[in-house]
Order: structure tokens, then C-alpha cells, then sequence
């Protein structure tokens, strides 16, 4: 059931809205939607405009975040956040670190599946956009610090930790002493130098190395023909290494 200052999705004939349940109201060409009127309904109810077209209610997921969320600058595509949880497990009894988390979208995704997320952003406007994305998210279990990722310092080790950021072989090496026997730091760089950097430095110290380039096409589909879409495939790589 939707409450005040909620995050909401009103979804109307070729458009969307990311509105927040509560005061004011929401204009549109079909019409003003009062915002007062979303709070104790819930997704798949209807509300209408003064003019009387409907909108259907859809609770926002972590994807929708992906979509409407505020930026700091880029994000990881949900594809390749889907990799990092694949890829380590990550599920609910998990204890995860993300650093680099510039928005959020990442940790709005690892909050949403694992048991707590301490997410780190050195640069302190960054972070806190981040924490109003996390709150609009309604994650209390994930806990947003503005900090230096090598500052990090915890008497319990972590499951899984992800970066994205600029990463040198101190970060490896920082993250490594961070784990859990048996658990996993998974990197996201978009050049193949800043993966190297990870490999070369992560080879000595973990068990396993696989780094994973990322690419994924869409179908492109109308009355002449189906054929991929021309928008580019590579995003980046993704290394996973375990302890």
C-alpha cells in the first residue's frame, strides 16, 4: 500500500510518470492527477485525471530506479549488475560492500536481493544523492557512508564486494583483505587497461580470475523485418575473483 512521500509510477497511453505520493499536483495533457489521492492505493489501481483518463499505479523496482533515478553521471545497465549477482550468488544471508556507487543504482539492485549493503562514494554531493535514491527506494538495509573506499575498516569481513571506480592494484589488494574465505570482489571497468590492473593484481591473491566482457543487443522489430538493434552492445568488463 502506497504512503506518503512514496515513490510512484503512473502509467498512461505512451508515457510514464515517476511522481512522489502526497501534496501537490501532478499536470499533465490529460489532465492534473492530486498526488494526495496515490497514498492507501496500491499497484495495478487506477486513478484518474480531472478529465477523466486513466492511469494505472506501478510500484517502482530497482530497474525503474535504473530509469528515473536522480544521476551523478552514468550507471551500470541492469545487465551488468545482473552479471555481479549472478556471477558471486549474492543472495539474502550475504554482507556486501559497494564503493564507486556515484547514484546508487547498483546498490538500489544488491539492497533488493542481498541481507545489507554498506555502500561508499568519496565524493560527498554524490553520496548524498545517493542516500535520497536509496530512501526513495525504501531500503533500510543499505547503509550509505561518504568515505574513501581504501579507508574502509571492519572487524566483519564481507561476502561480496563490488567495485566501480577508478581502481589501482591497492584497491585489489585492500578488497581482498576485507573478504570472507570463499567470498568475491567483482570490479566494473570500462577500458581494458583498468582491467588489467585488476587481473594482474588480483592473480596472486585470489583462487579463481574470469573476467567477463559485457555485451548485449536488443531486437529491433517492425512491419519490414526483425534485426538487432544498432545501439552499441559493449558496456565494459566485469571481473570476478574469489578468495
Amino acid at each position: 500500500m502506497i504512503k506518503e512521500n512514496d515513490r510512484v509510477l503512473l502509467i498512461g497511453e505512451k508515457r510514464e510518470f515517476f511522481v512522489r505520493a502526497g501534496e501537490g499536483d501532478l499536470s499533465t495533457d490529460k489532465g492534473i492527477i492530486k498526488l494526495a489521492d496515490l497514498t492507501g492505493l496500491d499497484t495495478g489501481d487506477i486513478v484518474k485525471t480531472h478529465l477523466g483518463v486513466s492511469f494505472k499505479i506501478r510500484i517502482p523496482r530497482p530497474v525503474d530506479f535504473f530509469s528515473y533515478a536522480k544521476r551523478t553521471g552514468a550507471p551500470m545497465l541492469p545487465k551488468d549488475i545482473g552479471t555481479v549477482i549472478a556471477y558471486t550468488g549474492m543472495n539474502k544471508k550475504d554482507r556486501v560492500l559497494d564503493a564507486g556507487t556515484g547514484s546508487g543504482v547498483a546498490a538500489i539492485f544488491f539492497g533488493s536481493v542481498a541481507g545489507f549493503v554498506d555502500t561508499y562514494e568519496i565524493r560527498e554531493e554524490f553520496s548524498k544523492i545517493c542516500a535520497k535514491n536509496i530512501a526513495d527506494a525504501g531500503l533500510e538495509n543499505v547503509r550509505v557512508n561518504a568515505g574513501d573506499f581504501l579507508s574502509v575498516e571492519s572487524d566483519e569481513k564481507y561476502d561480496v564486494i563490488h567495485l566501480d571506480m577508478q581502481i589501482e592494484k591497492e584497491h585489489v589488494k585492500h578488497a581482498y583483505g576485507l573478504l570472507k574465505t570463499g567470498g568475491y570482489l567483482a570490479t566494473y571497468t570500462p577500458f581494458l587497461e583498468q582491467t588489467f590492473n585488476v587481473m594482474d593484481a588480483a592473480e596472486d591473491l585470489f583462487s579463481e580470475v574470469v573476467c567477463h566482457e559485457l555485451i548485449g543487443r536488443e531486437l529491433s522489430r517492425t512491419k519490414r523485418g526483425t534485426r538487432p538493434s544498432t545501439r552499441v552492445c559493449h558496456t565494459g568488463y566485469i571481473t570476478i575473483c574469489r578468495k
